[in-house]
């Protein structure tokens, strides 16, 4: 029996950001139950040209990308909070995934997608995260019932070399990795 493949993308262009690690902390997790895991981080996501519809033709790098995502049994997705909204770096890449419209599994369907915010504050944190649930459910996928938001100012997440480090955003992290995983196995 396969391992199920959790896709996991998000960040920003600055390398090592919160939003990326918090996405790779999923990751890890949903790895330790037993996935094989893939990440697009910040660079990655930097490096998709802007989607352009009308133009059919895909670099190597959205092929990957799109690829990945269509063998995906699982997502995590994970934005930070600009402005109360879906940073443009993640959604170009969110927005690249029309590919999949035709699939005989289009966009997301039936995919299990956990969230991750970022922000420097909480309510861009609330409504950001309210965004990309409303996404995944235009694209036909599941949000996690846990969606992980975290206040990168009133919350210190990370140590000095950048590992996961505060209690309750750890246990939040496992208990959506395990519902990734529990709905990948449907």
């Amino acid at each position: 029996m396969s391992r199920p493949l959790i896709v996991g993308f998000g960040g920003t262009t600055r390398p090592g950001s919160s939003g990326e690690r918090m996405v790779t902390a999923v990751l890890s997790a949903a790895a330790a139950l037993g996935a094989e895991t893939r990440l697009f981080g910040g660079a990655d996501l930097a490096a998709l040209p802007h989607f352009a519809p009308e133009n059919r033709q895909r670099t190597a790098e959205q092929r990957d990308f799109v690829d990945a995502v269509r063998a995906a049994d699982g997502l995590v997705i994970g934005s930070p909070g600009y402005h109360g909204g879906v940073s443009g770096l993640v959604k170009n890449a969110i927005d690249l995934l029309e590919d999949l419209r035709d699939d005989d599994r289009p966009y997301f369907d039936g995919v299990p997608v956990g969230l991750t915010v970022t922000a420097a504050g909480w309510q861009a944190g609330g409504v950001t995260l309210t965004a990309l649930r409303g996404i995944v459910h235009a694209m036909r996928g599941w949000p996690t019932p846990l969606g992980i938001a975290v206040n990168t100012v009133a919350q210190k997440p990370f140590d000095a070399e950048g590992h996961l480090v505060d209690a309750g955003i750890l246990e939040q992290v496992q208990v959506q990795a395990q519902q990734i995983m529990l709905l990948a196995d449907l």
